[in-house]
């Protein structure tokens, strides 16, 4: 651990060699540092390419609409998802108490706003006298509205051998060895906001190997997605038809889209449900499609909803006269028609979700109580398997559950209970404190029975599905003065029944030490050490089948540096080391410099990254989120030994048009093949090049 031992000297030197400056508040540049982590962590417990639009949508939003802390609302701060139910309530009572705030520099005299979480909502709020009212007629609708039109091209430039020749003999005998379509990955998205109370909008997006006007393609693209949505007009809390999500409680009984977990923000475990809102990602699951509505009369509110919709799954047997498929033995949710045999699977299904939610909200109390029902026109009928017997299979599914949430200064206590058909059991609980102004505290408790079976939920927890598990989560922030923060957080769980990969009950532990420094508003520094411990089984071929204990390390140092408001700068050193019982000892190391400069005299901005990185097998890949252009990212797992290299320009043309371009490459010094399957390139390097325009009206 020398290696270790130089980044801990080189951050005390530089903690005690930079001099603190006066706390005042200056402008700062948006920084997403919790965001990116936890789309970091997002990201390494999946291989597929995720589209995480709906998390920075709402952060877009405000930064070009920001919140007037004088005319806001617990409802729309816990939006941006930077803030505690605490948190929000001392701001509400600071208004109430005190009236409407003369300066944003007010927020420091809230209990519970630090420097650290002022700077970070800044670029979302402001503080406003007066607020004009909004009008509802059509002609102001269209005139005060904005619209926004994306356009978006991506290719890699390499050749892989799904879009390689091939005589016309090979593929008839085998048409499932190249990709039907070309290279080429194409977004559009298109959306028009009147002041977040009347939206709609609508994408369109191909992936690289669909056809495209041709072929199973000839009405274009093969995603489509679109909504109409309303809000806050008289009893209607929402309306939204066409695609949409449900999000109640905290996730355990329903909820659509992403859910974040554990990251670097050890106190931030709790979810904050939207209820009905549109759905204006490229993912193609995690979605409902139809018509969802929330009304609401005093402390009451109903949401109901319904969704019909087709979805890709693996079929198990069709009948040969009618072509009716007699069952499907998967769901799935890559989204990819490249091949004749995907193409099999597209739209294998289809789906039926309605059901409602009513909730009770007054004062610090709210509690709600969902139910809804899943119908299947095909049987999902699995091969089973020790593991998996639990699972759910059969055609129809009803769950239903009950949430809470109650809050007594200086604790926000929150839960779910839920259950579902086969009488499955699952609860998910816990409690917020800021116990004083640097001191912050969670705790979180799970117990998921085996038989829990819920297609759609999406609450805290270490497996990938909401069921065979218990665990106890506890977090703590910690500011040793203004600019200095600890943040740990420690999370026991079990796992009664088999998993995937585990032929045995099994239990882990995961820790996380997180030490932050702010010397001044230019520059953060943060050293972050992660432990995760977790069962698998054995490697070894022997005759008695045992399971082996891992044990990953993660070591990183992070800093942050701004000297102006024309460059930005940020570097990272994170170390690994993963253990498999006593026969699998490997190690990695990931550092990367990031640099981003705009122009003082030109509308163009441009950031960059070198990145080297070193590990002995893929076990080892580290994350690391990157700068992309609008809605789309990159969180690319580095892996084996080489570098990687990306630059994007982002250009402002006029007022209301952004261009951006961006080339990635990856170069591994240990590899002649890269990839496998038809995604296969000859060669040691893998490209990207995107290209995408915004225009704004």
């Amino acid at each position: 651990m020398n290696k270790a031992v130089l980044i801990f000297v080189i951050f005390i030197c530089l903690f005690y060699g930079i001099d603190a400056v006066a706390q005042v508040i200056p402008e700062k540049p948006v920084n997403n540092e919790d965001i990116e982590q936890k789309v970091e962590n997002i990201a390494e417990n999946t291989d597929a390419e995720l589209d995480y639009t709906e998390i920075v949508e709402v952060l877009n939003f405000y930064k070009e609409n920001p919140i007037n802390l004088n005319k806001t609302n617990a409802e729309e701060l816990k939006k941006l998802l930077l803030l505690n139910d605490i948190q929000i309530n001392n701001l509400i009572n600071y208004l109430a108490n005190n009236g409407q705030m003369q300066s944003i520099y007010e927020l420091q005299f809230v209990n519970g706003f630090d420097y650290p979480l002022i700077f970070k909502i800044l670029p979302y709020v402001v503080v406003e006298k007066t607020e004009k009212q909004l009008s509802y007629k059509i002609k102001d609708i269209f005139k005060y509205g904005r619209s926004n039109l994306i356009a978006r091209y991506q290719i890699t430039p390499e050749e892989q051998k799904g879009y390689s020749e091939i005589t016309d003999s090979a593929l008839s005998a085998n048409p499932n060895q190249r990709y039907l379509g070309n290279a080429a990955k194409i977004y559009t998205k298109y959306a028009f906001n009147y002041r977040d109370v009347l939206k709609f909008g609508f994408v369109a997006d191909k992936d690289a190997g669909e056809e495209f006007f041709a072929g199973s393609q000839k009405n274009g693209f093969d995603f489509y997605s679109a909504y109409f949505s309303l809000k806050n007009i008289g009893i209607i809390k929402s309306l939204v038809i066409g695609d949409y999500q449900a999000q109640f409680g905290q996730g355990l009984t329903l909820w659509t889209g992403l859910g974040f977990g554990k990251s670097g923000n050890a106190i931030d475990v709790k979810k904050y449900a939207q209820g009905i809102k549109p759905y204006s990602s490229a993912n193609e699951s995690g979605f409902l499609r139809g018509v969802g509505t929330t009304v609401g009369l005093k402390n009451i509110e109903l949401s109901v909803f319904y969704s019909y919709k087709s979805s890709d799954a693996n079929i198990g047997e069709t009948d040969t006269l009618s072509q009716e498929n007699l069952y499907i033995t998967s769901i799935q949710e890559t989204g990819l028609h490249r091949t004749p045999n995907e193409l099999a699977d597209k739209n294998a299904m289809k789906e039926s979700v309605f059901g409602s939610n009513i909730s009770y909200n007054k004062n610090n109390l709210k509690i709600g109580f969902t139910a809804y029902r899943m119908l299947l026109n095909t049987e999902l009928i699995k091969d089973i398997k020790p593991y998996n017997q639990f699972e759910f299979m059969g055609k129809e599914n009803t769950n239903y559950g009950f949430n809470y949430q109650y809050l007594v200064y200086p604790f926000s206590f929150f839960g779910e209970m839920a259950a579902s058909q086969n009488g499955g059991l699952a609860f998910v609980g816990g409690l917020q404190s800021n116990l004083e102004n640097r001191l912050s505290f969670s705790m979180i408790y799970r117990n998921y029975q085996k038989d829990y079976q819920n297609l759609k939920s999406v609450a805290f927890g270490e497996n990938s599905q909401n069921a065979n598990e218990s665990g106890l989560f506890m977090g703590i922030d910690f500011g040793l003065s203004s600019r200095i923060k600890l943040s740990a957080y420690c999370d026991f769980f079990s796992f009664p029944w088999l998993k995937y990969r585990t032929d045995a009950p099994s239990s882990g532990n995961e820790y996380l030490l997180k030490l932050s420094y702010e010397p001044s508003r230019k520059m953060e520094f943060y050293l972050q050490y992660r432990q995760k411990n977790k069962m698998q089984n054995s490697s070894d071929n022997s005759l008695i089948n045992y399971i082996d204990r891992t044990d990953r390390k993660n070591l990183r140092f992070n800093v942050s540096y701004s000297p102006n408001q024309h460059i930005s700068l940020k570097n990272r050193v994170e170390l690994i080391r993963y253990q498999i019982g006593n026969t699998y000892n490997h190690k990695g190391f990931l550092i990367y410099q990031d640099v981003s400069y705009q122009f003082t005299n030109k509308p163009l901005r441009i950031s960059a990254r070198y990145a080297l990185f070193d590990t002995d097998t893929y076990e080892e890949r580290l994350y690391a989120y990157e700068s992309d252009v609008l809605y789309a990212f990159s969180i690319p797992a580095y892996y084996y030994k080489g570098s990687r290299f990306y630059l994007m320009l982002k250009y402002d043309v006029s007022r209301n048009i952004d261009l951006w371009l961006r080339y990635a490459t990856t170069y591994y010094n240990n590899k002649n093949i890269i990839g496998s399957g038809l995604d296969e390139i000859q060669g040691n390097s893998k490209s990207e090049i995107k290209v995408q325009i915004m225009i704004k009206f």
